[in-house]
């Protein structure tokens, strides 16, 4: 290790009190920025209202922004250090799919009018069986090109039958429907959706923590980190696991918010240095913040239709995607 990752990772906890006070502020600001068709609106306002918009509208678009946001750095930390390759990010297992298609098909079959919660439960359930199919496919061999190609392979069918969904779809306002929701937004959620969420983020979390030690182990190869007493293959589910879950929990409730996962960690890694183990927390705060950041600048734009999340972090995610592509040596993982 060099010297400047040493120093970087001494400075870790300092530098993520530093995150935590920029998510409390970014959780601040999205409290106080709202938006009606007049364009962005400040405060909360008094009385019976206030409480209404606060406990209504703003609280679970800033718990949501927080989940979420932090969920995909998180998951795109620890991925890159599993594959040890740096343009691994949260979609790439097919979660992400997994939730869109089934959300897409709770559209399709016109079930999103009769309940509020279908909508996100069809994304859990589509998340579950993406998780199902992946180990269905990747469990005999268990080696990580097994698991790339698996996940490469559901992104691909999901794709294919939500853009048959789209194509047969029963009117055009429901092809429209969908096609929003995938964009991804934070827009019109409720307290029941961070509900429905948490279930899924919470072990998701729990489990990609868990590999943290062995995640540090694999940087060193897979033969040393055994030799270390960590098997490669527990921390390789532990953090698939905890992603499928994680991610699909995060897609079901918000739509398919992309880049975060893949952006953060390498924004952090002059900061905390190169060990997985030290850059899972701070990743997921500055995901936390900069998902909530981008959710108020959507806010603060000028009337007219409300700019989707998805759509946001696309443009700020692909040009810094096509920087990795073009200088893959400057970006290493470990």
């Amino acid at each position: 290790m060099t010297t400047v990752d040493t120093q970087a990772e001494r400075s870790s906890w300092p530098f993520s009190v530093g995150l935590i006070a920029l998510v409390c502020g970014a959780a601040a600001l999205s409290i106080f920025i709202g938006r009606d068709g007049g364009g962005p609106t400040f405060g909360l306002g008094g009385g019976e209202l206030g409480t209404v918009i606060l406990t209504e509208i703003r609280l679970p678009r800033t718990l949501l922004g927080l989940l979420v946001g932090g969920t995909l750095g998180l998951c795109g930390a620890a991925l890159q250090g599993l594959l040890r390759n740096p343009l691994a990010e949260p979609g790439l297992l097919g979660a992400s799919s997994g939730a869109a298609l089934g959300a897409v098909l709770v559209f399709y079959f016109g079930l999103a009018g009769a309940s509020s919660l279908f909508l996100p439960l069809g994304g859990v359930l589509g998340s579950i069986v993406a998780l199902t199919l992946l180990y269905a496919l990747a469990s005999h061999r268990g080696d990580f090109l097994t698991i790339v190609l698996a996940g490469i392979a559901i992104n691909a069918l999901a794709a294919a039958l939500t853009s048959l969904a789209l194509n047969f779809a029963p009117s055009p306002y429901a092809a429209l429907e969908i096609l929003f929701w995938m964009l991804g937004s934070l827009a019109d959620r409720s307290l029941t959706h961070v509900y429905l969420a948490v279930p899924l983020l919470l072990p998701g979390w729990l489990l990609v923590i868990a590999a943290a030690r062995g995640l540090d182990a694999l940087t060193l190869g897979e033969e040393t980190a055994a030799t270390l007493g960590f098997a490669p293959a527990k921390t390789q589910w532990l953090v698939i696991g905890g992603t499928a879950l994680a991610v699909g929990g995060a897609v079901a409730v918000t739509g398919v918010v992309g880049f975060v996962g893949l952006v953060v960690p390498h924004l952090l890694r002059p900061f905390v240095g190169h060990h997985p183990s030290r850059l899972l927390l701070p990743s997921f705060l500055a995901g936390a913040a900069l998902t909530l950041l981008a959710d108020c600048a959507i806010r603060l734009m000028p009337p007219g239709p409300e700019l989707k999340l998805g759509v946001v972090t696309a443009l700020l995610g692909a040009p810094f995607f096509l920087h990795l592509v073009l200088r893959p040596r400057a970006v290493g993982v470990a």
